[in-house]
């Protein structure tokens, strides 16, 4: 059975926004999955998703405080119809993240990491997909806030989408 995924990061909510665009909260409400790679800033958001959603994973990032870490873990994994995820906040620089992943991941399909605020899809020389969302809060220097959404089926992560929301 196909899950719809949603992946987010770097929300910074109430800091960089007061709270999530409601297209932001539309794609939770028809997620199957919500996949949030860290860099919260607040519980409340964490406690809205976790009632929203049909199933939340997420990790704590380096602005997340101690009340985040102590409901999240620093390293998620979960099978999601026959598709291997890790979720990670932080990933270091560009300059050799795919090799650097491979080593840390090895029995990983997708890595779904944040932190810089810039959308990032590549794949690995082992095969691994590594996706950031970007921010759908805090654009920073990128045109656009940004999600990602994507389709789990059968062993394969396919319809991933890069999602930019409207300039506020």
């Amino acid at each position: 059975m196909a899950l719809r995924l949603l992946m987010l990061a770097d929300t910074h909510v109430p800091k960089r926004a007061r709270q999530m665009p409601q297209q932001v909260w539309d794609a939770v409400d028809s997620a199957d999955v919500v996949v949030h790679a860290g860099d919260w800033v607040d519980v409340p958001l964490l406690d809205e998703l976790e009632r929203r959603c049909r199933r939340l994973i997420g990790v704590y990032g380096n602005n997340d405080g101690a009340d985040l870490r102590a409901r999240l873990p620093e390293i998620a994994r979960a099978e999601l119809e026959g598709v291997r995820f890790a979720v990670v906040h932080e990933t270091g620089a560009a300059t050799g993240r795919e090799k650097r992943m491979d080593e840390a991941f090895p029995d990983t399909d997708v890595l779904v990491f944040g932190h810089s605020h810039i959308p990032w899809d590549t794949t690995t020389p082992a095969g691994m997909r590594l996706l950031n969302p970007g921010s759908p809060t805090d654009r920073r220097r990128q045109p656009a806030c940004t999600y990602f959404t994507a389709v789990a089926d059968d062993g394969e992560l396919r319809d991933v989408r890069l999602e930019r929301l409207p300039a506020r």
